[in-house]
């Protein structure tokens, strides 16, 4: 069986995304260029996706030459793609770390619209997690500890826009309150 082993890699992960209850993209990030280059490309495989798994009961599915696991809650879609020979407990490992992180960081409450509140923190997660294919970390407690920025905590200079008009605001507000 010459050729049935492959090189080993860390470039473990190849996609991962996060659907909602209609099948559109609200979060993914693709980590091969080789598959799926275009977004008309991801969103077409997304779609197929989403139609297969949305009423199965199942975990995981070979899906155009992926290795795809996936977990729903509520009205969200949760997927991590591997090639079609990784080891499916470290692809769902990783999705579970990503599931978990982001329960975590919308504190158990896992929906669309907390989800949109909150996708700056959520992105975080996804880079926490993998970077370039590479899972950098599956622990949710850790991946929650380093997305889970406090302002209050952050020089002025390293904060955002929007985090500095939200201090002001809070400022403000607290010296009316007085």
């Amino acid at each position: 069986m010459e050729g049935s082993l492959f090189e080993p890699t860390l470039y473990i992960v190849k996609g991962m995304c996060i659907l909602d209850n209609d099948g559109n993209r609200i979060l993914a990030k693709y980590y091969d260029k080789d598959i799926l280059p275009t977004t008309k490309e991801q969103k077409a495989f997304e779609k197929n996706l989403f139609n297969k798994t949305h009423r199965a009961n199942a975990e995981i599915i070979m899906l155009e030459g992926l290795t795809c696991v996936y977990k729903s809650n509520v009205d969200l879609f949760f997927y991590v793609m591997g090639s079609s020979h990784e080891n499916e407990l470290i692809l769902q490992s990783v999705l579970n770390a990503l599931y978990e992180s982001v329960s975590i960081l919308l504190r158990r409450n896992v929906e669309k619209r907390v989800l949109m509140e909150n996708l700056d923190a959520v992105m975080l997660a996804f880079d926490e997690i993998c970077d370039g294919g590479v899972i950098l970390d599956s622990d949710p407690t850790s991946i929650v500890g380093r997305t889970a920025l406090r302002t209050e905590d952050v020089p002025l200079g390293e904060q955002t826009v929007a985090q500095v008009l939200q201090s002001a605001k809070e400022q403000l507000k607290w010296s009316l309150l007085k």
